[in-house]
């Protein structure tokens, strides 16, 4: 049984603590939280009945020999900081996205989970999601032939009461905007069919809310491959979420992934048609309660077995960091207004 102890009970420490204290994670458990604010440290502790702790340090020196993995909930821009000082205590750690908010500290991140011989896991549950599974299912058969276009939607809502919540919130430092924040997830999935992006042109705005960063951006990346990519990201819509979407064009066939998290399938049209083909729309398909979806479940279970069986993680610290050189490629075009080349 592989113990989890989370460090940071925020927003999405609740998907955490929810799936490992009610047994959806096969072979884990919850055996610690900590977090800065006394209140919710305590607070989150006595619900889930296990310690509590403010201070990390503290919580891996008492009881380090019930934890296996360390899962990093705090605010993206702390990510960084927080994984260098754990690693060294021996425990693989999982890690939210965006796993940091400069290549600089993911880089720092990989070296040191390196050197500490422990595993980095970046938390990119919407691979799991089962049209998405399908839908790479297909491109690792090669039914698309020559790819074409990648796009992907995000039209969420986040008004002003949500960045209230806490003054970390829509700031470069600790969030950054949509791009960095809600649209991490779309990104991922992007690179992760289209293959490595060589420039990137972008846009963006704070449109509807009063904050630092973007709530609204576009950009169009060129991959190596010569496919065109399109990133549209608001969480100005309103009054709700309505669109994390994700679409791939090929020569041979066209997919759309709709719903508000990347959860079912729309479109599914192939030039060289299979018999199983016409139940693809039908049957693959999710209906989450959030924009998390369901895939929190299949990625940390992913994670218990990586570490016992000794497997290689499917998104590591440096599977991870693609998506954040394309994020601060998109961040830097946005701020000097020009097309940035990435290193090829």
């Amino acid at each position: 049984m592989s113990g989890f102890a989370l460090v940071g009970c925020g927003r999405i420490a609740q998907k955490h603590l929810k799936l490992l204290s009610e047994g959806h994670v096969s072979d884990a458990k919850l055996v610690a939280v900590c977090d800065i604010l006394p209140r919710v440290a305590r607070e989150t502790g006595e619900r889930f009945n296990v310690p509590w702790f403010t201070d990390m340090h503290q919580m891996m020196r008492e009881i380090g020999g019930k934890i296996d993995i360390v899962s990093i909930l705090t605010e993206s821009g702390n990510h960084a900081a927080h994984c260098l000082a754990l690693a060294p205590y021996g425990k693989h750690i999982v890690v939210e996205k965006p796993m940091a908010l400069s290549v600089a500290d993911a880089d720092a991140m990989i070296a040191t989970c390196d050197a500490a011989n422990v595993k980095l896991f970046v938390v990119k549950q919407n691979r799991y999601n089962l049209p998405v599974r399908k839908l790479m299912e297909a491109h690792t058969q090669g039914r698309f032939g020559k790819l074409v276009m990648g796009t992907v939607r995000v039209r969420w809502c986040r008004t002003q009461a949500y960045y209230d919540q806490a003054p970390w919130r829509g700031t470069y430092a600790l969030d950054g905007g949509v791009f960095a924040n809600q649209a991490s997830h779309h990104i991922d999935l992007l690179q992760w069919f289209l293959g490595k992006p060589v420039s990137v042109i972008a846009k963006a705005r704070t449109a509807l809310v009063d904050i630092e960063a973007e709530d609204t951006g576009a950009a169009i990346i060129t991959f190596e491959n010569g496919a065109i990519g399109v990133i549209e990201a608001t969480t100005a819509a309103r009054p709700k979420d309505t669109e994390g979407s994700l679409s791939i064009l090929g020569e041979k066939g066209l997919v759309e992934i709709a719903g508000f998290a990347v959860n079912k399938m729309r479109t599914w049209n192939f030039a060289q048609a299979l018999p199983e083909d016409a139940d693809v729309v039908a049957n693959f398909f999710e209906d989450p309660p959030d924009v998390y979806g369901f895939g929190h479940i299949a990625y940390l279970s992913h994670v218990v077995d990586a570490i016992r069986e000794r497997k290689p993680s499917l998104v590591d610290g440096s599977e991870g960091k693609k998506s954040l050189e394309l994020i601060c490629a998109i961040y830097e075009s946005v701020r000097s207004g020009r097309e940035i080349q990435l290193s090829r």
